[in-house]
């Protein structure tokens, strides 16, 4: 009977409280104080802000980007891409550089360990001439140029290879064999606390190249760790660990990596899923392959022994001719990635690839979703 009473009197004051007048008055006078000293914006209601997806940029690869639950890498986001060597950490970065780049974007390579190949990553498809690339002194020089772009708010996606290579100014300045315990950690630590609301607001996505190490001593569990100390970790919200799988090879010739990353922080969708995709030397990762493994995957390409067909018309015989085929007709390519995109839900069947036809009678390929967003704007500007 005590709990019972008890209970009621509660639910009593709840609901007095609700209905308390002088609480709303009170929380409209706050909300307005903050919004006059921080400006418009700084302190709202969940509800009075429409929601919205996440903006992201594709990685190049299909798979990663079904992987990743959201079709990309998310926008005013850190990203940590970490593996051992030459497994395709920079490839990977710059092919979201040149996705970002085509979608009218601008980029920013911050070369820590002034090893970029501008040569490379135009076979990858970035603009070279428009990439904003820095060589740093030191490890400070180079976070605070990576903030001071951030903060400009025009950029689109920032890369910064490698954390390892990011050497304080101390440790340079010393001599060999001098010990600096935490140096990199708290300098790490420090600068990602600053960037964290800037990337934010700009709308930039952060992605942080790391290399691995061995913890010494450790006899069970994974011994690798990633350096730069732990604040990293907590503020990204993607990890990926990216591994060579295997060497693709045309006869005795080495041509590419099979290469496999596993999502092992994801706060946009669930974590661990993992996406396998070819690396090619000297092409980068081969959207063709990716858009065939996962066609397959989904039924929208049949596969029947060495056969590919879609739609009812085979492609080809071997998935190395199939994959050239693609190369070729990238409007196919197109609107398979966009099937497979609605397969697993990460578009709508009304925004995929479509054909229509102009006033010459001529067939000419367009995608229902870039009209749809031309609508958008031109609704948005109206309101205006």
């Amino acid at each position: 009977m005590a709990q019972q009473a008890k209970k009621v009197t509660v639910d009593r004051l709840i609901d007095a409280d609700k209905a308390d007048p002088r609480r709303k008055a009170a929380l409209e006078t706050a909300l307005a104080n903050v919004e006059k000293q921080y400006g418009k914006g700084s302190a709202m209601r969940l509800g009075d802000k429409p929601l919205q997806d996440v903006e992201v940029i594709p990685t190049g690869s299909i798979a990663l980007d079904m992987a990743l639950g959201i079709g990309g890498v998310p926008r005013g986001r850190i990203v940590e891409v970490y593996g051992p060597e030459s497994s395709g950490k920079t490839t990977l970065a710059l092919h979201i550089v040149a996705n970002a780049q085509k979608n009218g974007g601008i980029a920013a390579f911050i070369d820590a360990e002034h090893a970029l190949d501008p040569v490379y990553a135009r076979k990858l498809g970035v603009d070279t001439d428009s990439l904003i690339v820095s060589q740093p002194d030191n490890g400070e020089q180079a976070l605070e140029i990576a903030d001071m772009l951030i903060r400009s708010g025009a950029l689109d996606v920032i890369v910064v290879d490698s954390v390892a290579a990011l050497v304080p100014k101390a440790e340079i300045d010393g001599d060999m064999g001098d010990s600096h315990v935490g140096l990199q950690a708290r300098l790490m630590s420090q600068a990602l606390r600053k960037m964290t609301g800037a990337l934010s607001q700009a709308g930039t996505t952060a992605i942080f190249i790391n290399q691995l190490r061995e913890k010494i001593g450790v006899f069970f569990g994974n011994p690798e760790t990633t350096t730069g100390g732990k604040a990293l970790k907590f503020y990204s919200s993607v990890r990926m660990d990216i591994r060579r799988v295997s060497t693709i090879k045309n006869g005795e010739e080495a041509v590419g990596n099979r290469t496999k990353v596993k999502i092992v922080k994801n706060k946009m969708a669930p974590p661990f899923k993992t996406a396998e995709f070819d690396v090619l030397y000297g092409e980068g990762i081969s959207t063709e392959g990716s858009v065939i493994d996962m066609a397959v995957q989904c039924d929208v390409i049949k596969k029947s022994g060495s056969w590919f067909t879609y739609e009812g018309e085979q492609l080809g015989q071997g998935r190395e001719n199939v994959r050239q085929f693609l190369k070729d007709n990238p409007a196919i390519t197109e609107e398979i990635s966009d099937k497979v995109k609605v397969a697993f839900g990460l578009m709508k069947p009304e925004d995929q690839f479509v054909e229509v036809e102009d006033e010459d009678d001529n067939s000419q390929s367009v995608s229902s979703s870039s009209a749809d967003n031309k609508t958008n704007t031109s609704k948005s500007s109206d309101v205006k």
